[in-house]
């Protein structure tokens, strides 16, 4: 049975702008670079560049208050046009030249910097080259082209033998066995470089002793084979006593296997000079300096590019402001269009420069917060900053001041930085004074490089090295660093 009641709910609406400008703050310079191109690409109104003239438009109303966002509302267009052709026909009955049409962002003073290409023979060039010479049977050589394809960025085969032969069945209608396919993975890993197409780190080691014995019958080498084969379980968590005894090895003689296995390639894939990488250039959103006169901030350029209204789109829409009683329907729904497009663009325009101010003010607090850090680059005088100590120093919302942290970059006298780094938990040491983890990582960091590598230190051992600086400190909190910090147990750092 159908009921109907009356309900009030406090729903709070976010305009079309004030979405965009969030979205907007969480994006790195180099993806905000992309934005603003799909931009312009979308919006023929909106151009990018040094503006001759300045045009005097309505302005149209855009709300700047800050907004904590839980739930994003898509924007709706408010003008819509039923058909592009009277937009075209106004084009035609107004005769602009082409020329006028045509966008031109750069001149001739502009600065053009281009990320460098990475040119060279592949990993992958290199393995088919080799196959090419070694392989004439034609049905061989497609199979070296799957199992080549199949191998990932550190040159092992993951993928299983018959799932290849599924493979080669289906998209090279190439009928094929499991025996057919184990030898031509045999002959690929006999390719350089040693160790390639391994199924597993055991085997790519197997691979590389036994390609190191044919060239050179030393002793060293063939315990190390014999370890990796017999004794790699023990071999990897580092039971060294356990290997000496098992293969009645002398202490000397197990440290001469051990630094032959030190130096054996773990990912052959990565060895290749030639290889063509795809390499994370960072482009920092922010400057620090550190002059005689102090600190000082500046915005990366490319967060604050020059955005103007297209000439021509202004000048006819002014034109039709001023003869507006004698245009026609298709005119009106053509002027529209280009007022909705002015619109958007002088929306996003407004956006861009909150942005800006948002970015500025935001870093400015946090360099304040830091100065010790940013005067001296002295990581053990960072303070204990959250997000909330930021948001409300500059008086803007939490998820603003996240918004802005988010894979941002700060480029610093002593580095670069991601933003995120600045911000860390208090603790208190025994004296009351509150600390940042960031130098008690850095003290335990500094305690493990030092320490002896034949004896590492335990976390025992660890919390009674921060205890004794006064650091009060559990042994599951020394350990949650330690794996913070990508530093394995002691016994996994154990060396002969």
């Amino acid at each position: 049975m159908l009921k109907q009641s009356l309900q009030q709910k406090l729903l709070q609406k976010l305009s079309p702008q004030q979405i965009q400008l969030m979205k907007l703050l969480q994006l790195p310079t180099i993806a905000l670079e992309q934005r603003i191109k799909q931009e312009i690409e979308e919006n023929p109104a909106l151009e990018e560049g040094k503006e001759d003239d300045d045009l005097d438009f309505d302005e149209p109303d855009i709300e700047t208050e800050e907004i904590d966002i839980t739930e994003e509302e898509r924007p709706e267009d408010t003008v819509t046009i039923d058909s592009l052709e009277d937009y075209n026909d106004y084009f035609e009955e107004n005769e602009i030249p082409n020329y006028k049409l045509q966008v031109n962002n750069t001149s001739p003073d502009d600065d053009r910097k281009e990320a460098p290409n990475v040119s060279g023979v592949t990993f992958q060039d290199y393995l088919l080259e080799q196959l090419g010479l070694r392989i004439n049977d034609d049905k061989q050589y497609v199979i070296g082209l799957q199992l080549i394809g199949s191998l990932d960025d550190s040159g092992y085969l993951q993928r299983d033998v018959e799932a290849i032969v599924d493979d080669l069945a289906f998209t090279q209608n190439v009928s094929t066995d499991a025996e057919e396919v184990n030898e031509m993975i045999k002959i690929i890993q006999e390719f350089d470089p040693p160790g390639v197409a391994a199924r597993d780190l055991k085997e790519c080691l197997i691979l590389q002793l036994k390609r190191k014995l044919q060239l050179e019958r030393s002793t060293a080498l063939k315990n190390a084979l014999d370890i990796i084969e017999l004794s790699f379980n023990d071999f990897t968590k580092k039971h060294f006593d356990k290997i000496i005894k098992k293969h009645n090895f002398s202490e000397n003689t197990m440290k001469k296997a051990y630094d032959e296995i030190l130096k054996l390639n773990p990912k052959p894939g990565n060895s290749h000079t030639g290889q063509e990488k795809s390499l994370h250039y960072i482009n920092p959103d922010f400057t620090i300096r550190n002059e005689d006169t102090g600190l000082t901030l500046s915005l990366n350029s490319k967060n604050a590019p020059d955005l103007h209204i297209n000439k021509n789109y202004g000048e006819m829409y002014e034109g039709y402001l001023k003869n507006k009683k004698g245009s026609n329907e298709s005119e009106k729904n053509a002027v529209m269009f280009i007022k909705q497009k002015i619109d958007a663009a002088k929306w996003f325009i407004d956006a861009i420069e909150q942005r800006q101010n948002t970015l500025l003010v935001t870093m400015e607090a946090i360099m304040d917060y830091q100065r010790d850090f940013f005067e001296t680059g002295d990581r053990a005088k960072m303070k204990p900053m959250i997000l909330k100590d930021i948001a409300d120093k500059v008086g803007l919302d939490i998820s603003t001041i996240s918004r802005v942290n988010n894979s941002k970059y700060v480029e610093t006298p002593y580095g670069i930085f991601l933003l995120k780094e600045f911000f860390s938990e208090s603790l208190q040491t025994d004296s009351g004074e509150e600390v940042s983890t960031i130098e008690v990582k850095k003290i335990l960091k500094d305690c493990i490089i030092a320490e002896s590598k034949k004896k590492p230190l335990t976390d025992e051992q660890l919390v009674k090295i921060l205890n004794e600086k006064g650091y009060n400190i559990a042994r599951r909190t020394v350990a949650k660093y330690r794996e913070q910090l990508d530093i394995p147990v002691a016994r996994l750092r154990k060396e002969l």
